[in-house]
């Protein structure tokens, strides 16, 4: 049979019943755009939550007081346990190498009140390298200094969130003052907005000097946790050694078992967000496959049905002369095309409503070439594997029994 004879039969056996074709095409369409929308989901969280993470800091490693706990048994840090203190810095700044910024840290939460409004924040007693470590920019005013260390000022940066609520979004509020807890606190610099929540939710945070915040809230000099930047990621490994070598020294603790603190290495935990994220977008892409599976068996199904009622057809083609590889290979290549039809509106779909998505805010998503490479492949597949079995049946079909059916 001529190529174009072929296509010609293709063509009107596709168009002669265009609502069954419309409806197994969309079996395909809807699994192809499944598969291409939740990988992109998936993809596009991963990618979402490797960026908060490193905007923390770079190279960043975190000591907090407290034992480590395992993953699922609870936090790694307990803000109620006070080991860590200003001489656990020195200790570090004097015995690790490779360290570009260190930063003390006092936290809690606090009633911060203003301009008749009020709201529950977190109070950061930081130094002044906190700002570097963390990459926070001050975006309007200044920072805090040494000299308002060491004169235990009542001065205050506040994120750009908490200034909106308190204030207003156009509001000058440089000079104004703020009231956490009992005590006023002149608003000194307003930072940057990080966008988002979770790792990098400093834009509803007060920032305050540390010898204040433990002064006016604390009482005594411990610590929430040490932030340390590491000058190149592969010195990480032997920077966090040396911390806790020292501190075990420091400490008078013998066995690293015993330790009353930990250590969170910034790596360690992008790699374990990325391992999490990256088995959830297999697992969506697999829940979405399965819709695949259905429509391929929405194809054989079509199939099968055109088998049946055509079967006078396929017995006079026989009589002609057609032979086993031409009736099947015509169905075959019926099942081909309707899968390839239904793969090329799949990604237009998918790739448009991931776009949509992303672009509107609601979900982040990244489109991979992998992810539509991969969906086209399985649509191409599926239209051989499910269409095998009707193609043989129409092939193997006696011409003598063929014609006399009815």
């Amino acid at each position: 049979m001529l190529a174009s004879d072929l296509f010609a039969e293709i063509h009107m056996a596709i168009t002669s019943n265009k609502v069954r074709t419309g409806l197994t095409i969309l079996g395909i369409v809807i699994g192809i755009a499944s598969v291409i929308i939740m990988i992109a989901i998936g993809t596009g969280s991963q990618v979402a939550i490797k960026e908060s993470i490193q905007s923390i800091g770079s190279n960043l490693l975190t000591v907090q007081p407290g034992q480590q706990q395992s993953f699922g048994g609870g936090a790694r840090g307990n803000s109620s346990v006070k080991t860590l203190t200003m001489e656990d810095v020195e200790a570090i700044e004097n015995n690790v190498e490779n360290i570009t910024a260190i930063a003390p840290v006092s936290s809690g939460n606090e009633r911060i009140i203003a301009n008749g409004n009020n709201t529950q924040s977190t109070v950061n007693g930081i130094t002044e390298e906190y700002f570097t470590v963390n990459n926070v920019i001050i975006e309007d005013g200044s920072s805090l200094s040494e000299s308002h260390q060491k004169s235990r000022s009542r001065v205050a940066v506040i994120g750009p969130d908490l200034k909106e609520d308190l204030f207003g979004l156009d509001s000058n509020v440089i000079g104004e003052k703020i009231r956490i807890g009992s005590s006023d606190f002149t608003i000194i610099g307003i930072t940057e907005s990080k966008g988002g929540t979770g790792f990098s939710s400093s834009d509803d945070t007060v920032f305050i000097p540390l010898s204040t915040y433990q002064q006016y809230f604390l009482g005594d000099d411990y610590l929430s946790s040490i932030n340390v930047s590491i000058s190149e990621q592969e010195f990480m490994t032997a920077a966090e050694e040396d911390i806790t070598e020292t501190l075990l020294a420091s400490h008078g603790i013998a066995d690293v078992a015993d330790a009353d603190f930990n250590i969170r290495n910034q790596a360690d935990i992008i790699e374990m967000t990325s391992s999490i994220t990256g088995t959830m977008t297999i697992l969506l892409g697999a829940v979405a496959g399965i819709s695949l599976v259905v429509g391929g068996i929405g194809i054989m199904n079509m199939m099968l049905t055109t088998v049946t009622e055509r079967t006078r057809e396929i017995g006079l083609r026989k009589s002609i002369g057609a032979n086993q590889k031409d009736i099947s290979q015509q169905f075959l290549l019926e099942s081909i095309v309707l899968t390839f039809i239904g793969g090329i509106v799949g990604i237009i779909l998918g790739v448009t409503i991931s776009i949509v998505l992303n672009n509107t805010g609601i979900v982040a998503t990244q489109i991979s070439t992998s992810s539509i490479s991969l969906s086209f492949g399985v649509s191409a597949i599926i239209g051989i594997v499910f269409g095998y079995y009707p193609a043989r049946r129409a092939s193997k079909l006696n011409p003598i029994d063929a014609l006399r059916y009815e």
